[in-house]
């Protein structure tokens, strides 16, 4: 590598500090290392890539531009490790006619749910995705 080329820090695309909340979800985590933090940003990312993939590739073969979940269900069963442990925690799909009626009623009870107060011991699960105002991006810096 030349001297005068400028290397990029590679920064995970998911905010690190929400992952963290995550990980900690968990009753066996008690602390959550930095460089474990960043190779579980980083493998959450391409595994969401290669979802997006196979499900994009399983849209085309059916001729279809809009990506839906029985798309991401043919693409999961084609791999058989993906298939293993992500099958069973898939929703299964709707006959399309009661999808549409039930998007609708759907829009109106989340709506109602969002207002409803969390019950006690328990948080709401757009709690981890609100962005804090006190986060700054973290570089990662290979020296």
């Amino acid at each position: 590598m030349a001297e005068d080329e400028a290397v990029d820090p590679i920064r995970p695309q998911f905010p690190t500090g929400r992952v963290k909340k995550i990980m900690k979800l968990d009753k066996d985590i008690n602390k959550v290392n930095s460089e474990a933090l960043f190779l579980i940003s980083c493998s959450t990312d391409l595994f969401l890539r290669f979802l997006a993939e196979r499900s994009a590739e399983v849209a085309t073969e059916k001729k279809k531009k809009t990506v839906k979940l029985d798309h991401l269900r043919t693409a999961v069963k084609r791999h058989r490790p993906t298939s293993d442990f992500l099958l069973d925690s898939l929703p299964m799909p709707a006959d399309s006619t009661q999808c549409v009626a039930r998007s609708v009623t759907d829009r109106d009870r989340s709506r109602a749910a969002a207002d409803k107060p969390a019950p006690a011991g328990t948080r709401r699960i757009d709690h981890f995705f609100r962005k804090p105002e006190n986060e700054a991006p973290i570089q990662i810096n290979d020296a």
